[in-house]
């Protein structure tokens, strides 16, 4: 097992290593180009389409409920320890490149999102959709869309599901107290309960969900930088100059270069919103909706709150504190930051966040796993999937999982490849649709947008 876990964990450090990165940036920016920058121009236009209700389309949720499924599976660990982690190994530089990679990954994800509600099929358990489907019948390379589905059907009990438990419950040990296996046994329930209904109780949940937790999070990291506002000016300082400055060592903080702030910027705001790995047009798919490019706007939109909003706000709560510079870990640091400004509250803040946000993406990804296996073998293993992955989350919140991380790692950026591959080979329909939607109606910020 020591040697298989060596050989994973090297794989896993190869496939998240700089050529992926810079393949899943180079598309956004290649994307960005021919669209002609439509997530900028186009973002009120899609902000305004979240709430919109297409009761001619067809699909099983509407528009909000597939975002916040979606938001659901993103919103997650990597929002509060990823950016810790960005900051701790890149500087404040790695903010500005987490940016960069939100705004050009929004291209990825209209441009992902798009191809799945136009190449979605209907099933007997409701929309089918995906990479898979865009992949084999967009591209016709039907062995590249089964071994995306055999990839996300793997991650979904790795990273959509045992780590994201086995976080929940140390999070709940270590400032609650709570046991283990109590954590697990009520994780367990209330996935079971949610997964019972299929994407219609999914859509319901996260609908309610989502919203509170974003909110609730954005509003007590708010309370902290209001209440650190003199400190506000110099930590975008700190982002903008060290994005191109190297930071020296000083306190307890290692110092980092600019190469740093990059690699780890990029690999985390990836690794947050999820652009190109092809998990969230599964999600898109289900939407209730007569044309492509309306959920494809609306699902743009969810890279800009994950990474421009909720994970600035974590990044701002840890720059206008002191413990940065202190050296701790990065597991601990938004935690410690919080408490800096708040006390006790602000680690029980961040301990029930967390909690939330593992639950969310639990709840996302087992959507995304129901819709792999059904693509790999059919409905009827529909409810199978469900009555495993339910057990499962009590393995992954009772269980040492190093393993399990690397080769949830490993099969997530696995992910990307078949579906960078995908989106790069019907571009071409992915700008044509885009130039249809925008010029039939002379109305407002359509016209003539791309």
């Amino acid at each position: 097992m020591e040697t298989l876990s060596h050989w994973v964990s090297t794989l896993s450090g190869w496939v998240w290593g700089p050529p992926m990165l810079i393949l899943l940036v180079g598309t956004g920016v290649y994307l960005t180009i021919i669209l002609k920058g439509l997530q900028f121009r186009a973002l009120g236009h899609a902000f305004r389409l979240v709430f919109d209700k297409d009761l001619k389309g067809h699909g099983d949720i509407s528009h909000f409920a597939a975002l916040t499924t979606a938001l659901a599976a993103t919103v997650g660990i990597g929002n509060i320890v990823g950016v810790a982690t960005a900051i701790t190994l890149g500087g404040p530089g790695a903010v500005f490149w987490m940016w960069v990679t939100g705004l050009v990954g929004m291209a990825t994800k209209y441009a992902e999102a798009l191809l799945a509600v136009k190449y979605r099929e209907q099933g007997e358990n409701g929309m089918r959709g995906g990479p898979m489907y865009y992949i084999s019948k967009g591209a016709g390379l039907p062995w590249l869309g089964w071994l995306f589905a055999v990839f996300t059907a793997c991650a979904a009990f790795g990273i959509g599901n045992m780590t994201q438990a086995n976080s929940a419950a140390a999070v709940l040990n270590e400032v609650f107290g709570m046991a283990d296996w109590l954590s697990g046994a009520i994780l367990m329930v209330l996935t079971g309960l949610v997964l019972i209904g299929g994407i219609r109780s999914i859509g319901r949940f996260t609908s309610m969900l989502v919203p509170f937790m974003i909110v609730a999070y954005l509003g007590a990291a708010l309370i902290v930088i209001v209440m650190n506002a003199s400190e506000v000016p110099e930590a975008f300082g700190l982002i903008f100059w060290h994005a191109f400055n190297p930071i020296a060592a000083g306190g307890g903080f290692a110092g980092a270069a600019v190469a740093a702030a990059i690699r780890y910027g990029v690999a985390r705001g990836v690794f947050s919103n999820e652009s190109g790995l092809g998990s969230a047009p599964i999600a898109a798919a289900a939407a209730r909706t007569a044309d492509p490019v309306k959920q494809a706007l609306v699902s743009m939109t969810q890279t800009f709150i994950d990474t421009l909003v909720v994970c600035t706000a974590t990044a701002l709560v840890i720059l206008t504190a002191d413990v940065w510079r202190e050296g701790v870990s990065a597991g601990i640091l938004t935690s410690l930051s919080f408490a800096q400004t708040l006390g006790e509250a602000g680690t029980i803040i961040v301990a029930v966040a967390t909690a939330l946000f593992a639950f969310s993406t639990l709840i996302g990804w087992s959507y995304y796993g129901e819709k792999a296996i059904e693509y790999l073998i059919n409905e009827r293993a529909i409810i199978v999937f469900r009555l495993v992955f339910v057990l499962m989350v009590m393995v992954g919140a009772t269980r040492e999982l190093s393993f399990v991380w690397n080769f949830s790692d490993l099969m997530n950026g696995l992910m990307a490849i078949p579906n960078l591959i995908g989106i790069l080979l019907l571009s071409g329909v992915v700008r044509q649709e885009s130039r249809r939607y925008f010029s039939v109606s002379p109305v407002g910020d359509r016209q003539n947008i791309t």
